[in-house]
């Protein structure tokens, strides 16, 4: 089925520790699809800015991403508590988002075939063939499963922490001016607490299935 899909692009949204990030990288997986973490982006963008300090944010960043290498970002370690809470704070700004939002639109035209995973891709890609809004509600779900990676990572955190953190974030990305996090219309509502990742990605494909079928036929 897969070869004959030429263009084919699956937007999944959600908040912090929503489960899709997982399900982004198994949907690509399955599919043979290209996968586009658009948080990794704005992380790489957070760490550069306070790594590097220039006086001009948004000049220094339009040359990083004007020749931005994604498979060697994707490699970087960007999950760090100092990385998430500035990367929430850029993604406010407009001029960045437009230099971010320009890479993800290259990306897509030269992969043709994309997975694309954020807070606001169903936004950015308003006529994408599938779109998806993932949460993993109750937060207290969400914020064991984070708590878990960390210590995965041997980084050190309270559970108690990293529940606010994840407040925090869901807050301020809720209540930007610029694409804040809300779920489209159109878009296929999942919560991961209440399903393992199988039940996730099955009930993800059967959506995926059919509009691949619609569009291409059987």
């Amino acid at each position: 089925m897969s070869k004959k899909i030429k263009k084919f692009i699956c937007a999944i949204d959600g908040g912090a520790s929503s489960g899709k990030t997982t399900m982004a990288k198994l949907v690509g997986k399955k599919y043979n699809f290209s996968v586009l973490y658009s948080g990794l982006l704005f992380r790489y963008a957070a760490k550069m800015v306070m790594e590097k300090k220039p006086k001009n944010k948004v000049k220094f960043l339009k040359k990083k991403f004007s020749n931005i290498n994604y498979e060697k970002v994707k490699k970087i370690n960007l999950h760090t508590p100092k990385i998430s809470s500035y990367s929430a704070i850029i993604a406010k700004e407009i001029k960045i988002r437009k230099i971010i939002k320009s890479f993800q639109k290259k990306y897509v035209q030269k992969k043709r075939r994309v997975v694309l995973e954020g807070r606001d891709m169903s936004q950015i890609f308003p006529n994408a063939d599938v779109k998806f809004f993932v949460v993993c509600r109750p937060l207290k779900i969400a914020a064991k499963r984070r708590w878990l990676q960390i210590r995965k990572k041997k980084q050190k955190t309270s559970l108690n922490e990293v529940k606010k953190d994840l407040i925090k974030r869901d807050y301020l990305d809720k209540h930007r001016r610029h694409s804040p996090l809300v779920k489209a219309s159109d878009s296929w509502y999942i919560n991961t607490a209440k399903l393992n990742i199988k039940g996730v990605i099955s009930k993800a494909s059967l959506i995926i299935d059919r509009r691949i079928k619609s569009k291409y036929g059987s």
